[in-house]
């Protein structure tokens, strides 16, 4: 049977976060009706992520696994999980356990109700480091000037889309980051609501202050030219 909801999770070397994570979403997804799916893509993790991931798919069977043998890129791996999605919903989110799947109902309500075809979350009260925070909230201001996509957290990865968003998405650098960006652009309503964020627990940020500023500041260049054609 086709599921309802389709919960993308990118990872690598999250190992120690990943079956607290999964414990947390099944026990949400399993308040919704309609059947779910997850789908966990490994991309490319060094450490003990493959194993985790392995008893997560024998302890729960809806967990499906996706494998990239070399480390791809964040942005590739929601790629990869998006185009193998089959849900009427798509639901996606970090897999650092900063994330909380409890906040997918409050998301879920627009997009179900046809009023949004894309809610981002928005961490208001984020569990970062100060200079984090900071450069965070600095880029996403230039980001909001620059593509107007009218979003104050374009770096939060807990959404909940509709599939033909996720058609519409191309390969391109950082598209976590300004897939709503590309949502506006073709015409599709996107909103924001304040969510929950927590501490990391285990292992480390995978981006440094060159991903969370230079990066980012060339891509987004890249993409405004690319959406302007």
């Amino acid at each position: 049977m086709t599921p309802r909801y389709s919960l993308i999770i990118p990872l690598h070397n999250e190992a120690g976060n990943i079956l607290p994570l999964l414990a947390t979403a099944i026990d949400v997804l399993a308040q919704l009706s309609g059947g779910a799916e997850i789908i966990l893509i490994d991309d490319g993790s060094t450490d003990t992520t493959a194993d985790e991931i392995a008893a997560g798919v024998v302890r729960w069977p809806q967990c499906h696994v996706l494998t990239h043998p070399r480390n791809l890129g964040q942005n590739a791996a929601l790629l990869a999980g998006l185009q193998a999605a089959r849900g009427d919903f798509f639901l996606t989110m970090d897999g650092d356990g900063q994330n909380d799947p409890r906040d997918f109902p409050l998301l879920l309500a627009p997009v179900e109700a046809g009023t949004l075809d894309v809610a981002c979350g928005w961490r208001t009260e984020r569990h970062d480091s100060a200079l984090r925070r900071a450069m965070s909230l600095l880029a996403n201001a230039v980001r909001r000037r620059v593509l107007r996509d009218g979003l104050h957290d374009a770096g939060c990865q807990l959404r909940v889309l509709r599939p033909d968003v996720a058609a519409a998405l191309f390969p391109f650098e950082l598209l976590q980051t300004f897939l709503p960006a590309i949502a506006v652009a073709a015409g599709y309503r996107v909103g924001e609501f304040p969510v929950r964020h927590h501490p990391r627990v285990q292992g480390r940020a995978h981006f440094g202050l060159g991903q969370l500023w230079w990066k980012p500041a060339v891509a987004m260049l890249r993409l405004r030219r690319r959406l302007r054609r």
